[in-house]
This record gives C-alpha cells, structure tokens and sequence, in this order.
C-alpha cells in the first residue's frame, strides 16, 4: 500500500464518505515589482543596547527575495545586519547610502 499524500498527519480512517483531505499548502505570497514596494527606511537605537541602526520595513513579497535585498544592502553599505519579521536592520546609520541604492534599483516609493 502506497503513500496518497505526503501533507501533515496520515489519514487513518474516516467514516465520511465524501472526505477530502485538507489541503496544508499555503499560498506563496508574490513578491512586488520594485516599483511598486512601499518601503521606509527610518533610524532606531531602542532596545539595542544604545547601538545605532537602519532599519528597512515594509517589504511586501517573499522571505527569499527579502533576504537577496538585505544582503544586497548589506553589502553595499560594507556593514552586517539581519533580515528579521519583515524587516532589514543595517548596523549603524546609513539612511542615506540605503535610500540612494533602492532609488537606484528602481524602489520608487522608498522613503526616508
């Protein structure tokens, strides 16, 4: 006897004739065109020990392409940081090098 499905627990027994298995499959959020990105780049030093940082919100896509931004800008900018519940945290103060590079690649709606 073979595997029907591989989503969550495996179906033992149902009394229901017309059961259907519950599709577990969340949707894949698509990510926006740069364009079209409504970010914020703001400047926070609370609750982190004093330490300055930049942080980048409002991201609207998938955790990947989230993650290929902040490592862009974090490279860019010659500093670490995380990607983190929807957010890009840059150490230290680079508002302006991080509004330059997303005006640069095409984030229209990016604001300071």
């Amino acid at each position: 006897m073979g595997k029907k499905n591989n989503i969550g627990s495996p179906l033992v027994y149902s009394t229901n004739p017309d059961y259907k298995p519950a599709n577990n499959e969340q949707e894949q959020v698509e990510t926006l065109a740069p364009a079209l990105q409504p970010l914020r780049v703001i400047l926070e030093t609370k609750h982190r020990a004093g330490k300055t940082v930049t942080i980048v919100y409002g991201f609207e896509g998938q955790e990947a392409d989230m993650n290929t931004l902040g490592k862009a800008l974090k490279n860019h900018c010659g500093t670490g940081g995380s990607v983190k519940d929807g957010e890009i945290i840059i150490q230290g103060d680079h508002r302006q090098k991080v509004f330059q590079y997303l005006k640069q690649k095409g984030y229209a709606k990016a604001k300071l």
